[in-house]
């Protein structure tokens, strides 16, 4: 079972990332955070599992989520957690910026209904069919 956490503040937004994963070949569970402080707290919480996967938005309330990232990319145990953008931003500053955190990939959302499934579904594609994550073993 692939773990996921998805962090993002449109209820729209999450409602279709669910139902494109729910297409998934692979089982996945997912754990939705509404905003920065939420997500932190999931992550550092010892009684849940570690994602597998992050995605993460970056427009959120309170703690957005390059302070998301800065905080998952500079914690020894959390570091290895993949963290996908998938965001609003087109902006070149947010791009390189998220870079220069350790983002693992930048995604812009698109607009056309059937453009993100797919979208959403390459992701799912790419790292878990094609990727190697780091082993559940590792959990600390």
């Amino acid at each position: 079972m692939i773990e996921i956490l998805l962090v993002d503040d449109s209820e729209a937004d999450v409602r279709l990332t669910m139902e494109a994963l729910k297409e998934a070949k692979v089982h996945n569970r997912i754990h939705v955070a509404y905003d920065g402080e939420t997500a932190m707290a999931f992550l550092r919480n010892p009684a849940q599992r570690r994602p597998d996967l992050i995605l993460l938005d970056l427009n959120l309330p309170g703690m957005d989520g390059r302070e998301v990232l800065a905080e998952v990319k500079t914690d020894p145990d959390l570091a290895v957690i993949p963290v996908v953008i998938l965001t609003t931003s087109r902006a070149d500053e947010d791009i390189l910026r998220t870079y220069r955190l350790h983002a693992n990939c930048y995604i812009t959302k698109p607009v056309d209904l059937q453009q993100f499934i797919r979208v959403i579904q390459s992701i799912e594609d790419f790292w878990f069919t094609v990727v190697r994550l780091v082993p559940r073993e590792s959990d600390g």
